[in-house]
């Protein structure tokens, strides 16, 4: 990885951290899919965009309705459990 990109990457955390008060190292739990027969959904504030059938990485089960992740281009956000399955 380049200096360049490793900076950018640095970067997109802190704002993580700070739009989502996330204190402490970023660790990622465990893997999850979206499920394929989800509908594809656009996302909000913090809410992160869905495509059927996509890996995310777990930051942090929230609540039981909702899963802190984080997408293949580094975007962290809100995802609904109903729409997760284990991998």
């Amino acid at each position: 990885m380049t200096l360049k990109a490793c900076k950018k990457e640095e970067k997109m955390d802190r704002e993580f951290q700070k739009k989502f008060k996330f204190e402490g190292s970023i660790n990622v739990l465990t893997r999850m899919m979206v499920d394929p027969a989800a509908t594809e959904k656009r996302g909000g504030a913090k809410n992160l965009p869905l495509r059927p059938g996509e890996i995310l990485d777990v930051i942090e089960f929230t609540n039981e309705e909702q899963i802190l992740c984080r997408n293949s281009q580094r975007r962290y956000g809100y995802v609904p459990q109903a729409v997760m399955l284990p991998l």
